[in-house]
């Protein structure tokens, strides 16, 4: 049976300081490095070891990845990474306290740079402090300068569907660590969310989500491997 593992990282440095992080790389602290080396650990607990992985360019997501790993014992399994898995651009917002935004924008507008479907956060300025265009990992890549998350859709989707997809047709049990959009736009097309719904949709840090699938990869069940 084909399954799917999504891992999202463990707590950031910025997410510990409330701040929009986006592309901008930062690392985890020592409570998401726990939480990945958790997240490991009850893999192997629980016997569902991953036969391949992929993860972003992003340090947090690369680390939980391997802290995982390592816990779980298969360091040594074959990892892709790509800056397709990587969260989404949140734009000028960049680098801002969260709280500090909502107090000078308005919560409402907020959310719907947060939350909405369609809506980006406001485009950066190319040259400033968070522009990565000059990021070597990123060469030869149109770095966005903004994105909402139906850009992210549109980014991931085709990875998945060309580079994991084969993968799952083959049996595998693949582990995706990424991050809370990059890994709701696969939930939102695994599980069938509308654009609606979607904007709801919590993804905590450090806790493997499984999709267990049919051979032509219809999803029969989806759980919080704690929960099993």
């Amino acid at each position: 049976m084909p399954r799917l593992i999504l891992l999202r990282h463990g707590q950031s440095q910025w997410n510990l300081e409330n701040r929009f992080t986006g592309w901008w790389d930062v690392d985890v602290t020592e409570k998401g490095e726990a939480e990945a080396r958790a997240a490991g650990a009850l893999l192997k607990e629980k016997g569902l070891l991953p036969d391949v992985a992929f993860t972003s360019l992003q340090t947090r997501a690369i680390k939980t990845l391997h802290f995982a790993l390592e816990a779980a014992g298969i360091l040594w399994i074959p990892e892709t990474k790509d800056w397709r898995l990587n969260e989404r651009h949140y734009g000028g917002l960049t680098g801002l306290d969260k709280a500090e935004t909502a107090a000078k924008h308005g919560e409402d507008q907020v959310k719907i740079w947060r939350r909405s479907f369609d809506i980006p956060p406001p485009v950066m300025d190319r040259g400033t402090e968070f522009d990565l265009s000059g990021d070597p990992r990123y060469a030869g890549i149109d770095v966005p300068m903004t994105e909402s998350l139906k850009d992210t859709i549109a980014r991931v989707l085709p990875y998945y569907e060309g580079s994991i997809v084969p993968h799952l047709h083959a049996g595998s049990t693949v582990l995706v660590a990424a991050h809370g959009n990059s890994l709701r736009a696969l939930e939102k097309h695994l599980s069938g969310i509308s654009d609606e719904e979607i904007t709801g949709l919590e993804i905590p840090t450090g806790q493997p989500i499984v999709y267990e699938l049919s051979d032509d990869l219809a999803v029969l069940d989806r759980y919080y491997l704690s929960e099993r």
